[in-house]
């Protein structure tokens, strides 16, 4: 029987893409805080990869890397927190209180039990120990305002206190308390990250008392984040929301529900969602290239990703865990991979060939990245062996 369902194209779904995440050069954005709104959230577990998310989709290619740091910093409309499967995003300030209800309660808990188990099995500290530490370490950061960890360690000098972090397992390791208990309070939203150390690619951070956020039912919270997150790449399928928020198939389903998301037919055969009022065409945008870094909220956006990256390219553009490396996009698909040499000047590698047209979008692309760079070599934190090998 013919479905009666709206059919959502591939290409439709390339054109949305475009538009929708800042890719094409019509539909750039202003602001860092527009493209983090329009993404729903930018991958922060590499922190360079905030500013190059931002950088590719900027009409403004000078400006990202104080664009970000002003909205993180200065005016703090941009959060880094934990969020969506344990990951540390950069999220709309006014996001912050969806995420953490729909999302970071459920992972605190679980980074809570699982710390104070590792604690007492491998040592004499136990939970009233902890609690002990962990208040002295929050009064500590009141006082200074903003501290790292070693800063701290030095008011508080149980915080360098070791214990086994997953023992019998093939993560084994020796780690401080300090480190994990200052995870452990960002994700209960007691502690934020504040600036870094050194420069916008490191990964050492300061830490600060973090303001509080409002407490949402769960159920409303994952209804608004699922909201949020169709306007960004939708139509997609229950697996790519279940697979991007990390919640239950059930909690995902209750979201769509509430939502009123409705189903339509995607090329593959498989079923998609999108808002209710989301179903016309979109306009084709003119054609564009991009440079997008490893872990880009784009390539990152959806479980299935046949539509936008030929499987047979994955070997070379993902690492074993699953994190894409950077990546050369044409049209709404990824065609390759870029890197940079030791001088800092981008390189790539197509993996198949879009054509004249294409190489010079590209060339452009690369240039205006190198121009904003000025300078600063970016290796990523996730390395896949396409970025190596060009890289080398």
């Amino acid at each position: 029987m013919t479905s009666t369902r709206p059919r959502m194209t591939a290409e439709e779904r390339r054109r949305r893409l475009a538009v929708r995440h800042h890719l094409a050069p019509a539909a750039r954005a202003a602001t860092a805080e527009e493209v983090a709104r329009s993404l729903t959230a930018l991958h922060g577990t590499d922190p360079a990869t905030v500013y190059l998310a931002v950088g590719a989709r900027l009409a403004d290619p000078a400006g990202p890397v104080a664009a970000m740091g002003r909205a993180l910093y200065e005016d703090r409309t941009l959060v880094r927190m934990h969020g969506m499967r344990h990951t540390v995003f950069v999220v709309p300030t006014e996001l912050a209180p969806v995420v953490q209800s729909s999302t970071t309660h459920a992972v605190a808990a679980r980074e809570r039990a699982t710390l104070v188990k590792q604690l007492t099995a491998g040592s004499s500290l136990d939970e009233a120990w902890l609690a002990d530490v962990e208040e002295s370490t929050l009064a500590a950061l009141a006082r200074r305002g903003e501290a790292t960890a070693a800063e701290l360690a030095a008011e508080e000098p149980r915080l360098r206190e070791r214990f086994v972090y997953a023992p019998g397992t093939a993560y084994e390791t020796k780690q401080s308390v300090s480190t994990r208990l200052l995870r452990l309070l960002g994700t209960e939203n007691r502690v934020v990250r504040a600036r870094p150390l050194g420069s916008w690619t490191s990964s050492q951070f300061r830490w600060a008392i973090a303001p509080a956020l409002p407490d949402l039912p769960p159920a409303e919270a994952r209804a608004a984040l699922a909201r949020r997150w169709l306007e960004a790449y939708g139509p997609a399928t229950e697996a790519d929301l279940t697979w991007w928020t990390g919640w239950k198939v059930t909690d995902v389903r209750k979201a769509l529900q509430a939502v009123q998301a409705v189903e339509v037919d995607l090329d593959d055969g498989t079923t998609g969602h999108v808002l209710p009022d989301d179903t016309s065409p979109t306009e084709a945008p003119a054609p564009w290239a991009a440079f997008l870094p490893a872990l880009d909220p784009t390539p990152m956006g959806w479980r299935h990703r046949d539509w936008y990256l030929d499987p047979a390219h994955r070997p070379e553009l993902f690492d074993r865990s699953g994190n894409i490396g950077p990546t050369v996009w044409w049209n709404g698909r990824v065609i390759g991979a870029w890197a940079q040499r030791p001088d800092g000047e981008p390189v790539w590698r197509l993996l198949t060939d879009p054509g004249t047209e294409a190489a010079s979008a590209i060339e452009a692309e690369a240039s205006r990245l190198h121009t904003w760079l000025n300078g600063t070599r970016v290796s990523p934190r996730f390395r896949t062996p396409l970025e190596r090998a060009l890289s080398a």
